[in-house]
């Protein structure tokens, strides 16, 4: 097998092993955001869940309110970014600078997906408050990933090539 296969398999690991911490994440994100909406009465957003059904070419009225599709949305976004994070883990994008850097990537992600399809609208038109729980849960997700990802996936894919910018 050639260096580039045995590589391309390495990448194809730490990617399902990044997509299990991302599940973890993804669980922890529900579980806290939860305990604030118990706490603040803060009612659930069903923007994700409209996206997808947008995003697989079915009717989103605003009417609909099925959270299977909410947990659809959440879910399939936190395997596929947490696949993301388990490749940074194996290449050396790892710790709490490589988290809050995934936290970034999962907001525009997810505003990305939603603005696009129409379901959403900019967060700079939400109020302040429904933007830091946003920020502070899409945290959660990032940190908790990144923290199972760089505890079961090694760094032995790092390369020594380009170790300049240019």
């Amino acid at each position: 097998m050639s260096n580039q296969s045995s590589r391309l398999i390495r990448l194809g690991a730490a990617a399902s092993r990044g997509a299990v911490a991302g599940a973890v994440g993804v669980l922890a994100m529900t579980a806290v955001e939860k305990v604030e909406q118990s706490l603040t009465g803060r009612p659930d957003s069903y923007v994700p869940g409209r996206a997808l059904r947008t995003t697989v070419g079915l009717d989103a009225p605003d009417r609909q309110r099925r959270t299977t599709w909410n947990h659809a949305m959440h879910w399939s976004t936190g395997l596929l970014l947490g696949a993301l994070r388990g490749v940074w883990s194996a290449v050396g994008i790892r710790g709490p600078q490589a988290s809050a850097t995934h936290a970034v990537v999962r907001l525009a992600f997810d505003q990305t997906v939603e603005n696009a399809t129409g379901a959403g609208a900019p967060p700079a038109t939400w109020p302040i408050s429904e933007r830091v729980v946003d920020v502070g849960h899409k945290t959660i997700y990032a940190m908790v990933t990144g923290w199972v990802a760089d505890r079961w996936i090694a760094p032995d894919l790092i390369s020594q090539r380009g170790l300049r910018s240019h």
